[in-house]
């Protein structure tokens, strides 16, 4: 209900067809801690009972979505394993991809437990890089990527997640044909915000800590950006938010996400990282005291090259939080 009477009351402020997003926004780069649940949970693999993989024989594909079992609803693999108490067929209905269907999964007492045959998954736990929180609404976005599940590699769907405050402790570098990492002391009992969404552009949600003394910058139109000198923004250490420079070498309008092509020119950040790393993702990129992207994607094979999203397209996701 609160959501809802703030959308109201934005309607009754702004005109919504020019004010679609904030012009200004508070700029992140911090690295910080994600954690989402899925809706239901997730075959993510087989094993063997009684000699026989009876998960995948009955059916099963890794990447479906177990949403009830006998017509219970399933939303944590403790209640997935709470619901099985006896040796019986059960009725899986589950996801997978669009289309709902159901199987039937004899359920095997062995060793005094009751085994299903499926290795299950139900929520996703890593890092990347903070991207900016509205300081009006503190609607914020993160990544600029969604969220995979990392064995279907489909879109992990998500039900809520929260994330945390952390910080760099070590820097595993890229080099050709292999991308490094951030490595992060997470503070999970420092959660600092809800995500709520879980889309292409990225990961969404409200921003829940202080914002006190934080500064806000202009927010660029695609047509303000151009071709050259630019920088990045991130964490290599501790939590020391710093830029680096980079060159944008190509930009795209009609890509759905790649839509800045860029070059890391920093030798600083070169030297220390190799170039884009794992939970880099979400980085802000700025250009003429503007914020213009997000940093997604980076080229496997020259990894001092990578990707952004254009900061309104990640604007506009944001905002149907609010509707």
């Amino acid at each position: 209900m609160r959501k809802k009477l703030l959308s109201i009351f934005l309607l009754f402020l702004f005109p919504l067809s020019v004010f679609a997003y904030s012009n200004q926004v508070i700029v992140g780069g911090e690295t910080i801690g994600i954690e989402v649940h899925s809706q239901g949970v997730y075959v993510v693999g087989f094993y063997e009972v009684n000699q026989q993989s009876i998960g995948e024989k009955a059916g099963f594909r890794i990447g479906d979505q177990i949403l009830e079992i006998n017509h219970i609803p399933v939303d944590s693999i403790a209640s997935f394993n709470s619901i099985l108490s006896s040796e019986e067929d059960y009725q899986f209905t589950i996801l997978r991809g669009k289309k709902q269907i159901t199987i039937n999964l004899p359920v095997i007492l062995e060793d005094s437990f009751y085994k299903t045959g499926l290795y299950v998954k139900d929520h996703v736990y890593g890092i990347g890089t903070l991207s900016y929180i509205d300081p009006e609404t503190k609607v914020f976005g993160s990544l600029g990527h969604e969220i995979l599940e990392s064995n279907s590699k489909q879109k992990f769907q998500i039900l809520d997640g929260d994330i945390y405050k952390a910080e760099v402790s070590s820097i595993l570098k890229s080099t050709r044909g292999s991308t490094g990492e951030k490595n992060a002391k997470i503070a999970a009992d420092e959660d600092i915000g809800s995500i709520y969404l879980n889309e292409e552009v990225g990961v969404f949600g409200i921003y829940e800590d202080s914002l006190s003394n934080e500064e806000k910058m202009d927010v660029a139109l695609p047509s303000e950006i151009h071709k050259g000198n630019a920088s990045l923004r991130t964490v290599l250490h501790s939590n020391e938010v710093m830029d680096y420079r980079i060159s944008i070498v190509r930009l795209d309008e009609s890509s759905p996400s790649k839509n800045i092509f860029f070059e890391i020119t920093d030798p600083i950040l070169l030297e220390k990282s190799g170039g884009i790393v794992q939970g880099m993702s979400g980085s802000p990129i700025l250009q003429d005291n503007k914020i213009i992207g997000v940093v997604n994607y980076v080229v496997v094979d020259q990894p001092n090259k990578g990707y952004g999203v254009f900061i309104t397209k990640m604007l506009e996701e944001g905002d149907k939080i609010l509707s």
